[in-house]
């Protein structure tokens, strides 16, 4: 696998991380699990696998920052760079028994995500992408769909739940885009969603209410794959923004001009 040496990290503390969440995904129903708020959980296994990644990539580079779901941000002494995690995207996925949920850690550098890696530890399916050279899955080169029809185009989105304020505007999206395409997805986990529309799976992607460590990776990982992202509001900065819209080259004008409709 040629990366650079901050990819190769990444990928050794996205997959350290991994090995430790599937020995507990088999466990699942032993899991001490605490409310977060409403239909959000965290896990021991969400705090241990974060643990892995912050003592392996501080250790690797104890100059850079550090902004993951869990403990928040903390500002390195490089202030142009900083790692962005993601421990276990698809948290409720895995507190139900249910193999769709990832790692997902990303490198920022002067304010452009530059490298990102997806690790789907449950289905030994990592994905990974470096600016400039190309998107990944695994040893294989993957690219994002050339389908150009909406009607024959496959989405995916998250539904917000649990009374979040995005549900009017999110039931509007669907009812908006469900009548011109192939159908819709809500797998439960917007890395992965991110990562699939890199590798072709799904032709495109949005979703509302999202924060910046559920999508860094995937940024880098659809661009590199030769597809779109960009905030679903234009003019707002992609790294601030908290809903995107990311899709194959083709079909991204006219996905994105119906939802931004």
């Amino acid at each position: 696998m040629q990366g650079s040496a901050n990819l190769n990290l990444m990928i050794k503390a996205a997959r350290k991380a991994g090995r430790s969440l599937v020995k507990d995904f088999r466990e699942v129903e032993n899991l001490q699990v605490s409310a977060k708020g409403p239909g959000d959980f965290v896990s021991k296994a969400d705090l241990a696998a974060e643990k892995i990644i912050r003592d392996e990539l501080m250790a690797g580079r104890p100059s850079y920052g550090w902004l993951g779901e869990e403990s928040g941000g903390v500002e390195g002494e490089d202030p142009t760079r900083r790692w962005i995690v993601d421990p276990l995207d698809g948290t409720t996925n895995f507190l139900h028994g249910l193999p769709h949920w990832a790692v997902s850690i990303a490198l920022e550098h002067k304010g452009e995500i530059v490298a990102g890696v997806i690790f789907d530890a449950a289905k030994d399916e990592l994905f990974w992408a470096e600016k400039g050279s190309g998107a990944w899955m695994n040893e294989a080169r993957i690219r994002v769909s050339g389908r150009s029809r909406m009607i024959e185009c496959l989405f995916a989105t998250g539904i917000p739940f649990g009374g979040r304020p995005a549900l009017p505007a999110s039931l509007q999206d669907l009812a908006r885009l469900m009548p011109a395409c192939a159908g819709v997805r809500r797998w439960g986990a917007a890395a992965l969603d991110l990562a699939y529309v890199a590798a072709g799976r799904f032709d495109g992607f949005w979703e509302r209410g999202l924060n910046l460590w559920d999508t860094a990776a995937g940024i880098v990982l659809v661009r590199e794959a030769g597809g779109m992202v960009e905030p679903l509001r234009e003019g707002e900065s992609l790294l601030e923004t908290r809903n995107i819209i990311a899709g194959n080259a083709e079909v991204f004008a006219p996905l994105a001009k119906l939802l931004r409709n």
